[in-house]
């Protein structure tokens, strides 16, 4: 009798639990096979490289534990752990944009990342505020990141090469939903100039080599959507702050008084699902003030400085892309009876981190066309089989990029 009551409640509990806490994530396996040459010289000596041999890899791109839990009265918290390409250790690079020298970094090959740890308030469903390590949800790769939201088997190039991917700062935001617009106002601490780059923009600013983040300065996020149109969301973002002086330790000299690094980065993008196609498009377009300067004021004390800034960055940066797919399986009654999905489908972008020319100096290899055309299979819809050619246009003294990329992805919750 008493154990059948300890079971009873020991059922109780979890069951409460279970409505509480929530578990879930995703990630991908990839096998890529790139048909040009891997060289650090391959854009600077092109014709050189032209015949050289194809390469291959195995990867792990994303593996995300979510975690969430919900105290109560309107509060809740979350948290998402990254694993990136497989964990972190003593790895080495080859720094391409400081000729192919080899650095020793502090990872596998990859790294492991709090991507999200927040606590919530709900007053109800047109307001919540967060606070806490959040997502930035400026474009349309940072606010819907997740693989079964997009068709290529690694996140689209475009945004993923001239901001942070996915994008995460610690802040504060609020949000909420009214009629059929959802929004979102963020106040983040300010990126580092320190870690631009002019095949990156500023791909990795957000990132501190420190054990916090430095916040000397700050930024301001804003996202729309709009969900008028069944099967249709349309969505706008913004960021803005500055960046120079948001560094460690800072600069003595004043220099972040006289400039400012000012980063302004406005964002379109939409999503459409409905008629078995799925639609999805974004343009982007950044500017940085005061890029001619960063060369010059960086904070690299000594050669064992952390910021590894050596080259001029861009005062403007774009990646502009569509991809459109049709599910093949919804005419085919028993695929769609089991929910069996098959979408055909094609990808057109075009990106320049290095968009104006700074002190006269050009990196013309940093325009970039790309293509691609692939399939992605869901045989249950948490799951999706993912096989693609892509190839890079550039312009035409170098050489293009074709490739063969398949992956694996799934993404869901467990409770």
């Amino acid at each position: 009798m008493k154990r059948s009551i300890f079971v009873l409640l020991s059922f109780v509990c979890l069951q409460a639990l279970a409505q509480r806490l929530s578990v879930g994530g995703y990630g991908e396996a990839v096998f890529s096979r790139n048909y040009f040459s891997d060289h650090v010289s391959r854009y600077s000596q092109p014709e050189q490289h032209k015949d050289d041999p194809s390469h291959g890899r195995f990867d792990i791109p994303h593996a995300v534990i979510n975690i969430g839990y919900d105290f109560g009265k309107g509060w809740s918290f979350g948290t998402e752990i990254e694993f990136e390409h497989g964990g972190n250790g003593i790895a080495y690079e080859k720094e391409d944009e400081e000729g192919g020298e080899w650095e020793q970094e502090t990872e596998k090959g990859g790294e492991v990342e709090l991507e999200q740890f927040w606590i919530q308030k709900s007053f109800g469903r047109v307001a919540n505020i967060r606070a806490g390590h959040i997502v930035v949800p400026v474009g349309l790769n940072n606010a819907h990141h997740e693989p079964l939201n997009f068709f290529t088997v690694y996140r689209p190039e475009g945004e993923n090469t001239i901001m942070p991917s996915t994008w995460h700062q610690t802040g504060v935001s609020v949000w909420g939903r009214y009629g059929d617009f959802r929004y979102e106002a963020q106040l983040v601490a300010g990126l580092n100039s320190d870690q631009f780059t002019n095949t990156g923009w500023i791909k990795k600013g957000h990132k501190s080599p420190m054990e916090f983040d430095v916040a000397n300065k700050y930024a301001a996020v804003l996202r729309l959507d709009n969900y008028s149109v069944p099967g249709l969301r349309l969505g706008l973002s913004g960021y803005y702050g500055h960046a120079i002086g948001n560094s460690y330790p800072r600069n003595a000299n004043g220099v972040d008084a006289e400039y400012k690094g000012a980063v302004a980065v406005g964002a379109f993008d939409f999503t459409y699902n409905d008629h078995n196609w799925i639609v999805r498009g974004q343009a982007d377009y950044g500017y940085l003030g005061d890029a001619d300067q960063l060369k010059y004021v960086y904070n690299r004390l000594n050669s064992k400085s952390p910021y590894k800034h050596s080259a001029f960055v861009s005062k403007n940066a774009y990646a502009v892309g569509i991809e459109a797919g049709y599910d093949v399986f919804s005419q085919i009654p028993k695929m769609r009876q089991d929910d069996r999905k098959l979408y055909v489908f094609g990808r057109f972008e075009a990106y320049n981190p290095y968009a104006s020319d700074t002190k006269g100096t050009t990196y013309d290899y940093t325009a970039v066309k790309h293509v691609a055309a692939g399939i992605n299979y869901h045989p249950v819809p948490e799951v999706v089989i993912k096989a693609e050619y892509s190839k890079r246009l550039l312009k035409s003294i170098y050489n293009d990029e074709p490739s063969l990329n398949i992956g694996v992805a799934y993404e869901g919750f467990f409770l």
